[in-house]
C-alpha cells in the first residue's frame, strides 16, 4: 500500500520549525527516522497534509555534556550511541539498551526523540530512560520547559506535547559511583517487540534506587523509591534481598490483574536486579574486515 498524498518540506533552524508548526493546518507529523510514521503512513493510519522532516534542524542531531547531565538532541540514532559518536556519563548503561533495540537498520535510522514522542509502551528508551531519572527538553513558540519522562509519556502513544510544541532534547544525569544498572527484556524473538521490561537503576551507598517494569498496558509502572522490594533497605545485598511478592503486590496495585502477565514481568525484573550486579560490559562494534 501507498501513502495517501502529503506535501513536505524540511526546515533548516529550529526557530523555523516552531514558526512552521504555529502556522501549519492541523494535519500535520513531524518525522526524524521515521521507523514508526513511515509504517503508519504506507498502511494509510495516518494520513497528514504535510509532513515535516525535522533532520535538517542542527541542534536535534547534537549531543553534548552539561556538568553531571547527558544532553542528547531529539534527532540522536540508537547506533549513535550504540557505536560510541556521543558521550556516555552512565559508564555504558546506554550504550547497552541502544545495541538491543530491534535490528541494525531500525538502529541506523532510529532515533531516541522519535521513540519517546511515539510513546509505544514496549520501547526501550520509555522503560530505560524513566529508569534513570532522565528528563526531556520541550520547546514552543513560548518558550522551553522540562519535564520528567514519566510525567512526558502518559499513556500508552500519548505524551505531554502541547499544540505547537516539540521534544528537542533528553537530559540524562549521570551514574554515580557505585551505581548499578539492569535492564533486561522479554521478547518472543530476537529484535521484535518486548512483552515485559525490567529496568534496575540502584545506588547502594546512597541507600535508594529506581525500579521500572516497562511494556505494560500504559507507561510504565515507575517505583521511584524502589527500597519495598528490598526489604526497606537498599545495600550491596540487594540481589539476596529482592522481595519478589512485594514486585507482584506493586504490579497488582498498579492495575495488573492477570496472574500469569504478573509471574512474567516479575521474572524479567528479577533477572534486571540479578544483571545489575554485574559490571556493565562494554558493547564493542564489529569492524568490517
Amino acid at each position: 500500500m501507498k501513502p495517501a498524498a502529503f506535501a513536505w518540506e524540511r526546515p533548516d533552524s529550529l526557530p523555523a520549525l516552531l514558526a512552521r508548526l504555529a502556522e501549519a493546518p492541523t494535519g500535520v507529523k513531524l518525522i526524524a527516522g521515521g521507523q514508526s510514521l513511515g509504517p503508519m503512513l504506507n498502511l494509510r493510519l495516518v494520513e497528514p497534509d504535510l509532513v515535516i522532516d525535522i533532520t535538517g534542524v542542527p541542534e536535534l542531531r547534537e549531543a553534548r555534556v552539561e556538568g553531571e547531565t547527558l544532553v542528547l538532541g531529539a534527532c540522536v540514532t540508537h547506533a549513535d550511541i550504540e557505536d560510541g559518536r556521543v558521550p556516555d556519563l552512565t559508564g555504558g548503561a546506554l550504550q547497552r539498551v541502544a545495541a538491543a533495540i530491534a535490528y541494525r537498520p531500525v538502529r541506523n535510522r532510529g532515533t531516541v526523540g522519535g521513540s519517546l514522542v511515539h510513546a509505544d509502551p514496549a520501547a526501550d528508551w520509555v522503560s530505560a530512560l524513566t529508569a534513570l531519572g532522565a528528563e526531556v527538553e520541550i520547546a514552543g513558540r513560548n518558550g522551553r520547559r522540562t519535564l520528567p519522562v514519566e510525567r512526558f509519556v502518559t499513556g500508552a502513544l500519548e505524551v505531554a506535547l502541547g499544540a505547537g510544541e516539540i521534544l528537542v532534547a533528553v537530559r540524562v544525569p549521570a551514574l554515580p559511583a557505585g551505581a548499578a544498572w539492569g535492564y533486561v527484556k522479554h521478547c518472543a524473538k530476537i529484535g521484535e517487540f518486548a512483552h515485559a521490561i525490567g529496568a534496575v537503576h540502584l545506588d547502594p551507598g546512597a541507600g535508594r534506587g529506581r525500579v521500572v517494569i516497562g511494556a505494560v498496558e500504559g507507561p510504565p509502572v515507575l517505583l521511584a523509591d524502589a527500597r519495598p522490594l528490598f526489604g526497606g533497605r537498599i545495600g550491596t545485598d540487594f540481589v539476596a534481598r529482592f522481595d519478589i511478592q512485594a514486585a507482584d503486590a506493586a504490579l497488582r496495585k498498579s492495575g495488573m490483574a492477570d496472574a500469569v502477565e504478573r509471574h512474567i514481568h516479575v521474572t524479567v525484573l528479577a533477572r534486571a536486579v540479578a544483571q545489575a550486579a554485574k559490571p556493565i560490559p562494554l558493547h564493542r562494534r564489529l569492524e568490517a574486515a
